[in-house]
């Protein structure tokens, strides 16, 4: 938002919000003048806050009452006016370090942990998506003759997650003609060879191989292989937005922004009944220049597509195996929040992360 702001209109737009946060409560001329050393008079506070309004940063619920900060006040807030808190940051950092153990814990505990650790200290609800199969690495790949004429795909990822597909050999072939025993044999070098051309790349490369360098004597498998592989990492492993750890609800629903029952059923459906919609929103990232650092991206009321969160603030960023993003972690909480302390947590926890899975 492209607004022209003069120094004094600045600091009385950081304070007006500032104080916001923290009480809740409209905020007018003598709120400002004790609580905050603007250097001017009340008078001139009032003037200034009657310019913000007019500029669609501020707004009067009530003629009486003082003014709160627009969508688009938080936006200027945000984006000009604070600096990420490093302390809270590092206690993100010393938390996660301290409580959680990778050696000792599955996939989905550790991510739970976190989640409850990045809920408690950002006061938010907490937000993080399972690791994208997709972009998991393959660890393993097996093929086993089932019966005669079909073959089971066995791909271990990893993170040690499993993935099976039962291909069918045409009965008309001329190698469901041959013993059984001849099958295991050409299964097990076929196996040797995707295993070592596939093994420690994406599972997106499974249909990108090249087959002709597979030995003539086995290209008999090539083209039911290629298929079903094409099809195993497009539709058997495609990504999920639907597994989110979610953390934190009960606290924020204290919070006097959701004190109506119809506010609060609006944010339980959303968490409950609309996980795919919100996983693909959280795993969305901003075009940068730069991908090997975490981007924390702040979407402030109307800003957000979905309608339950037009009330609400969310704060995300994306998890990274290298500079692969591979899942994402985030916090929503009403636009009244604490922004400073909410970027600096979801940042430390994107950091972690993505040191963990790398």
């Amino acid at each position: 938002m492209q607004v022209q702001l003069t120094n004094r209109q600045q600091h009385i737009l950081w304070a007006t919000v500032r104080h916001y946060i923290a009480t809740a409560e409209p905020v007018g001329s003598k709120a400002l003048i004790e609580e905050y050393d603007l250097g001017v008079s009340s008078a001139t506070i009032r003037n200034v806050m009657g310019v913000l309004e007019k500029s669609g940063l501020l707004y009067q619920p009530h003629t009486s009452a003082g003014r709160v900060p627009s969508d688009s006040g938080y936006r200027i807030y945000v984006d000009r006016l604070i600096t990420p808190s490093e302390t809270l940051a590092k206690e993100v950092e010393l938390a996660l370090q301290n409580r959680l153990h990778w050696e000792d814990w599955s996939l989905e505990a550790l991510l739970q942990g976190a989640a409850q650790i990045l809920a408690t200290l950002s006061g938010c609800i907490s937000l993080i998506t399972m690791p994208q199969t997709n972009t998991a690495l393959l660890r393993h790949l097996q093929l086993v003759q089932i019966e005669t004429g079909r073959i089971m795909l066995i791909v271990v990822t990893d993170n040690y997650e499993t993935h099976s597909r039962l291909m069918d050999l045409s009965p008309t072939r001329e190698e469901t003609k041959l013993d059984p025993e001849v099958i295991d044999r050409e299964l097990q070098i076929v196996s040797n060879f995707l295993n070592t051309h596939l093994r420690g790349q994406s599972l997106l490369e499974l249909g990108n191989l090249d087959w002709s360098q597979l030995n003539q004597e086995f290209q008999r498998y090539g083209e039911f292989l290629k298929n079903s592989v094409a099809e195993l990492s497009r539709k058997k492993l495609a990504p999920t937005a639907t597994n989110i750890m979610v953390r934190g609800v009960a606290e924020v629903l204290r919070q006097p922004e959701f004190s109506q029952l119809q506010q609060v059923q609006t944010i339980i459906h959303l968490l409950e009944e609309e996980q795919e919609q919100l996983g693909r929103l959280i795993f969305e990232e901003p075009e940068v220049e730069d991908h090997s650092k975490p981007r924390v991206t702040v979407r402030i009321g109307t800003e957000n597509p979905l309608e339950p969160m037009r009330t609400c603030t969310l704060i995300t960023s994306t998890y990274r195996r290298g500079s692969v993003p591979v899942g994402s972690v985030g916090v929503l909480g009403p636009t009244r929040l604490d922004y400073e302390g909410a970027i600096a947590v979801v940042a430390a926890a994107a950091d972690y992360l993505s040191e963990a899975f790398s």
